[in-house]
């Protein structure tokens, strides 16, 4: 799906926004929705609780392919940014019923800590659509429609070819020395991503054997990598692969590489499709980054908004979001296809 241009942080408040309205709603299905769905022909109000955007180019594209296609479609997007605080986002939410959400779309912090916000959504009979970030299976059984990219199998596809590269680079070490940085211990985004990496690895034969050091967390922040990265890379002068699994991070990753003397001899696989990291291995194909596994954020905000509607006009999950999830089309980039994916209009 085309994107549109690159996102101007500068250009979004960190607190509640209000965007885009139009005089009237899309048209869809006359069916009966839950207690307080706009009818048919009316402005649809949707809530969107972000779990953070200060800082994170990833999340502010995300928001912005919401606010497109809400605009296009005629509906209004009423925003939160819980600025990572679990508690805050559960008020958030709240306060998006309490203003008239006829829908919510919740980017959840914590799988299992927003259980307020989605018991406050059943209550009042308003769908919610989950986006990015995943819920508990418990609390999933509530959601209308999870809209992601099948993060698993993308963060395998990274591992397999970062295996494919360290057959050639270290084709005369028979162990290399490897360490995943993710986002924050115990969260399912990143056990999930770090498994599917683990498992990508592990299924090229012939990869030289793989000794993963502790997984180390930076939050998504590029910022709170740096410091965990460093560490790893002064303490393992021999460290031969990182998987970043998110490209965020990853200027912080480098950066730690870097001040510890070592970025040269190590093999980088990523995870956002960042445009910028694309751009990176066109530029110099034999550099760190060997792969980067997208994830398409604006494409994200845009389906989930589509989902959003679909469910305030009273549509069925079965018609809208059969199984309960959608995924998103991805791309594998590596120095070999980057310059046939790289696209200079978008951010990822």
């Amino acid at each position: 799906m085309q994107q549109h241009a690159t996102v101007r942080l500068a250009a979004m408040s960190l607190g509640a926004l209000l965007v885009g309205t139009a005089c009237t709603g899309p048209g869809g299905s006359t069916a009966a929705g839950p207690a307080g769905a706009a009818a048919d022909g009316d402005t649809i109000t949707i809530g969107f609780s972000q779990r953070r955007l200060a800082g994170s180019d990833w999340w502010a594209t995300l928001l912005q392919g919401a606010k497109d296609k809400a605009a296009e479609m005629g509906a209004t997007v009423i925003v939160t940014d819980a600025g990572g605080d679990t508690v805050k986002q559960n008020s958030d939410v709240q306060t998006l019923l309490t203003k008239g959400a006829d829908v919510v779309i919740l980017n959840p912090q914590d799988p299992t800590g927003v259980a307020p916000a989605v018991a406050a959504t059943t209550q009042a009979r308003v769908p919610l659509v989950v986006v990015n970030g995943n819920l508990s299976d418990e609390l999933a059984q509530q959601q209308f429609c999870y809209v992601a990219e099948n993060q698993p199998e993308v963060a395998a596809r990274m591992g397999s070819a970062i295996a494919e590269v360290a057959k050639t680079r270290f084709a005369d070490q028979e162990t290399v020395k490897a360490v995943v940085i993710g986002g924050y211990s115990g969260e399912t985004i990143t056990e999930q991503r770090g498994g599917g990496v683990v498992d990508g690895y592990a299924s090229v034969e012939g990869a030289p054997e793989i000794e993963y050091l502790p997984m180390r967390y930076g939050e998504w922040l590029p910022d709170r990598a740096l410091p965990p990265m460093r560490d790893i890379a002064t303490a393992n002068p021999d460290l031969d692969i990182v998987f970043s699994l998110s490209d965020v991070m990853l200027p912080g990753i480098e950066q730690g590489l870097k001040d510890a003397g070592i970025l040269d001899q190590v093999v980088i696989g990523t995870y956002d499709g960042q445009m910028a990291v694309l751009k990176s291995m066109i530029d110099d194909p034999d550099g760190p980054v060997q792969a980067d596994a997208s994830n398409e954020p604006y494409q994200q905000g845009q389906v989930a908004v589509e989902k959003a509607i679909e469910a305030a006009q009273g549509k069925t999950q079965d018609e809208v979001c059969p199984g309960g999830n959608h995924w998103i089309d991805t791309f594998l980039a590596t120095p070999q296809n980057a310059s046939e994916l790289y696209d200079p209009a978008r951010t990822f």
